[in-house]
C-alpha cells in the first residue's frame, strides 16, 4: 500500500530562521509551469512586478497593476508546493498609507494564496511595514535600488558607494527592526551589502550585492536566456533558451512554407489507426 506524503510549504519564519545559515534560494516565476520547475529547487518562489517588463513589454516596472499580480500569482500559487510564495506589491498600492498599504495586501493574500508580500522602501516603509506585520501579513522589504522609484533615484544605478552607504544601511536596519522577515539588496556596492548582512538581524537576499548574502534572487528569464532587451552585470546566463526558441519558431514557419509539415504521421485517417486514440 503506497503511502502519500504530505509536502510542508516553507513559511515566513523558516526563512527568517535561515540567518547565517544554508543559503537561501529565490526565483522569479510568472506562470505555473515555471512555478513547478522552480518549486522543486527554490526555497522562495517571487511573483515580482519585473513580469511588467519580461512577459508585457513595459519598459519599467510603473505600469504594473494589482490585477496583473494577483493573475500572474494565482498562476504560480497552483504550481507551487513547498516553496514559499511572495508576491510584489505594484506602486501606487501601498505608498499612500498603512490603511492602502493594508487593504491591497490583504487582497493579493486573498486572492493567490500567497504566504507574504514584498514593497519596497526602507525607512520611509517602516511604519507600514510595522502595521501590517501586526495585522498578520508577513513583509519582506527591498531596498537599494528600487526600481519603482527608478525615477527619483535617476537609472539603474549602483547604489550605496561612498556616503550614500549610510543611507542604505539605515533603510536595512529600519526595516529589520519594524518587523519584515527578510530584505532584497539590489545593486548595491559589495563590500556595503557584506556589511549589511553582517549587522541586520534578518536574513538578506542579494540581486547584484554580494555572495555573503543569506540568499541570492534572480529573474527567472534572465537566467534561461529568454529577456534580451538588456543584460544586468548581476546576471547569469544558464541557458539560452530565447535563442533556442527562435531557431525552433524558425524551423517551423520553413517546414510549413515548404509543405514539410504536417505530414502524414501528425494527420488523421478516416478510421483510428494501431495505437491511436479514438
Amino acid at each position: 500500500m503506497s503511502v502519500a506524503v504530505e509536502t510542508k510549504a516553507l513559511t515566513p519564519p523558516d526563512i527568517a530562521a535561515r540567518k547565517h545559515k544554508k543559503p537561501i534560494v529565490c526565483l522569479t516565476a510568472y506562470t505555473t509551469p515555471v512555478a513547478r520547475l522552480a518549486d522543486r529547487h527554490c526555497d522562495v518562489v517571487l511573483v515580482g512586478d519585473s513580469v511588467g517588463m519580461v512577459l508585457h513589454g513595459l519598459t519599467s516596472t510603473l505600469g504594473v497593476t494589482l490585477e496583473m499580480m494577483i493573475m500572474h500569482g494565482k498562476a504560480v500559487r497552483r504550481g507551487l508546493e513547498r516553496a514559499l510564495m511572495v508576491v510584489d506589491m505594484p506602486f501606487g498600492s501601498y505608498e499612500e498609507g498603512c490603511e492602502q498599504a493594508f487593504r491591497n495586501a490583504a487582497r493579493l493574500m486573498a486572492e493567490t494564496g500567497c504566504a507574504a508580500v514584498k514593497l519596497e522602501g526602507g525607512e520611509s516603509m517602516a511604519d507600514t511595514i510595522r502595521f501590517l506585520t501586526a495585522r498578520g501579513i508577513p513583509v519582506m522589504s527591498h531596498v537599494g535600488l528600487t526600481p519603482q522609484a527608478i525615477n527619483v533615484l535617476g537609472g539603474y544605478k549602483v547604489q550605496g558607494r561612498g556616503g550614500d552607504g549610510d543611507r542604505i544601511l539605515r533603510d536595512a536596519v529600519a526595516v529589520a527592526e519594524s518587523g519584515s522577515f527578510s530584505v532584497v539588496l539590489e545593486k548595491v556596492a559589495e563590500p556595503l551589502a557584506r556589511r549589511i548582512t553582517e549587522e541586520v538581524t534578518i536574513p538578506t537576499i542579494g540581486i547584484g550585492a554580494s555572495a555573503a548574502c543569506d540568499g541570492q534572487v534572480l529573474v527567472v528569464d534572465d537566467i534561461l536566456g529568454m529577456f534580451t532587451a538588456f543584460r544586468p552585470k548581476f546576471v547569469k546566463r544558464y541557458a539560452e533558451l530565447g535563442s533556442e526558441a527562435e531557431a525552433a519558431i524558425a524551423a517551423y514557419a520553413d517546414d510549413v512554407r515548404e509543405g514539410r509539415f504536417p505530414a502524414a504521421e501528425h494527420l488523421f485517417a478516416d478510421a483510428p489507426q494501431a495505437g491511436e486514440a479514438a
